[in-house]
């Protein structure tokens, strides 16, 4: 029987888990999880949004499989999963320009969407307006927006319903962290854990969301991952209720949405960088600085607006190409990845868990080819870029 361990449980570990208890009922999985409640978890922490607007390709693909697969979440995960619905809002996503050039490059990535299966629309600004009358659009040049297939989702729902689903097929979560691996030539042999206890196994996956790195660096390996800390405002405006409001991606650099008649809001930092791998301390600052000012600039009725919670999650930020990096690592092969993210990994969890489960049991990518975002380009030192990080 081939032994599974997982180091991280959280959603790309329970999906990863997930897919090996389907395609081989006699693997033994184990997933080494340190955190039973997910506080600090990026699953946990995250805005929940799934979108099929990326600038590659294969990114659409995943997301494409995604969307089907929250959709229609009871019929994959089954009674055992106890998640009948994953209250998926079809809001869509919003990407603003202001120049012409930004236009036409909105036009390009469309027909690619499109072309894959997804819905984007690009409009101008009296089809922005009339759209969305509560925007105010001056100096937008175009949108491009998804009706269809993109918005929101119970992130916690999609972890549970997971792991859920898996454990009733037999794999063990386990409360401890992987500390470190233990290397032998080009094999993982085992891993070593918080607790102080030792663990081998067949086949090693590193689904350690911003920790990844350092799981790595244990065994001699780089990767170009590092935890970046990203602070999301909870927003009351009174006077301006959009129960439909998309996700709005400004080219301020904030993004917006609608959450329980309230809004979520987050930018990126000016000074972007890594944080401690403890440092969750919302950069209350961001609000005043730079949040509020844009939100206000860009739409009716919040000039009374307020925070009335936030909190700061981590990016698992890949510096070379703010793309994933997974499967199998060509320098050690029974040690897989799912690592990287950039902040696009909650909604990609369905069809990564899923390939590298096929990478383990049949050896190669069968469903999706993702060979493209595989660690040989890191060794490369060969970018596989994804320019639409939000």
């Amino acid at each position: 029987m081939t032994e599974v361990l997982i180091a991280g449980g959280a959603v790309m570990g329970a999906s990863v888990a997930f897919w090996l208890t389907r395609m081989d009922p006699g693997i033994s999985v184990t997933v080494i999880e340190p955190d039973p409640g997910y506080a600090t978890s990026s699953t946990a922490l995250s805005a929940a949004g799934i979108r099929s607007q990326f600038t590659n390709p294969v990114n659409v693909a995943i997301s494409r499989f995604g969307i089907a697969f929250i959709r229609d979440f009871a019929r994959h995960t089954g009674p055992a999963g106890g998640v009948p619905d994953l209250g998926l809002r079809e809001n869509g996503y919003l990407f603003l320009t202001e120049t012409e050039t930004g236009a036409a490059q909105l036009e390009s990535l469309a027909a690619m969407q499109r072309g894959l299966g997804a819905g984007t629309q690009v409009l101008g600004p009296a089809e922005l307006a009339a759209r969305f009358p509560w925007m105010t659009l001056d100096g937008i040049t175009a949108g491009s927006f998804g009706p269809r297939d993109e918005g929101f989702f119970d992130n916690m729902g999609l972890l549970s319903g997971m792991k859920n689903a898996a454990r009733a097929a037999g794999a063990r979560w386990i409360t401890d962290r992987v500390d470190r691996f233990e290397r032998d030539g080009d094999r993982i042999t085992a891993a070593v854990l918080a607790s102080g206890a030792r663990r081998g196994a067949d086949v090693f996956v590193n689904c350690a969301g911003p920790r990844c790195a350092g799981l790595m660096r244990s065994v001699n390996l780089d990767l170009p991952v590092e935890p970046r800390k990203r602070t999301i405002f909870v927003v009351d405006a009174p006077a301006a209720r959009q129960p439909d409001a998309p996700l709005v991606i400004d080219p301020s650099g904030i993004w917006m949405r609608p959450e329980h008649g309230q809004w979520l809001a987050a930018t990126v930092p000016a000074t972007d960088g890594p944080c401690a791998e403890d440092d969750f301390a919302p950069q209350s600052e961001l609000w005043e600085d730079h949040v509020w000012p844009a939100l206000y600039e860009r739409c009716e009725g919040f000039e009374a607006a307020k925070v009335v919670r936030e909190w700061a999650g981590h990016y698992a930020f890949n510096t070379l190409d703010q793309n994933a990096i997974l499967g199998r690592n060509p320098q050690v092969p029974n040690l897989y990845q799912a690592n990287g993210f950039s902040g696009h990994g909650l909604q990609q969890a369905p069809a990564v868990g899923r390939g590298v489960a096929e990478q383990i049991v049949h050896g190669d990518w069968v469903t999706l080819d993702l060979s493209e975002l595989g660690m040989q380009r890191v060794l490369d030192g060969r970018p596989f870029a994804e320019a639409a990080i939000v």
